[in-house]
């Protein structure tokens, strides 16, 4: 199935509908969203995204799921995938999903800013053809947080990662950031 943008509006529909199915089967999934979905759904910093990164449990019981949802609303079959798992930390930090928009079958979790800044200047991927890379989100969520230096982000980096440090890459990406900043 070729490419298809998923806008916040279709995310929720999408969402909406798996946990409609995983109530019918007197499920709760479990479901830790991060990426570019958490920019469009919490955020509203994106108009899209190209999937929907998440950690599923019970993950058997998802995957069928998922299916099922894509194939009902046009939408290829990995549309919620768990590619993020290898980027996950140990220590994570997340808040619940307010509210109950999405039903009884789904509990949403989301990372913190903090988190989610970790997670992003651990990959740090440049802009290529085709792929926005992670600049605008680290962008955003340094704007958001508003850390005083380059050292303090190091901190919140550092919390989830243990001795991993910063990318030269990461490093230089956020001291041209904080320059911009008032």
């Amino acid at each position: 199935m070729p490419y298809e943008a998923l806008t916040k509006t279709r995310i929720i529909q999408a969402l909406r509908r798996l946990g409609e199915l995983a109530q019918a089967e007197k499920l709760v999934l479990e479901i830790s969203l991060y990426g570019g979905a958490v920019f469009a759904l919490v955020y509203g910093s994106r108009e899209a995204t190209k999937d929907v990164d998440a950690i599923v449990r019970p993950s058997a019981a998802a995957q069928r799921l998922v299916r099922t949802v894509a194939r009902e609303q046009a939408l290829p079959d990995d549309w919620l995938n768990d590619h993020v798992r290898q980027f996950i930390a140990a220590r994570e930090e997340k808040n619940r999903w307010p509210g109950e928009e999405f039903g009884p079958g789904l509990r949403l979790s989301v990372p913190t800013a903090a988190y989610l800044l970790a997670l992003k200047l651990q990959a740090c991927r440049p802009r290529l053809p085709g792929y926005l890379g992670d600049e605008a989100d680290i962008r955003f969520l340094l704007k958001k947080i508003r850390p005083k230096s380059v050292e303090a982000v190091e901190q919140i980096s550092e919390r989830f990662f243990p001795g991993d440090g910063l990318t030269g890459r990461a490093r230089r990406l956020v001291e041209q950031i904080l320059e911009e900043q008032p």
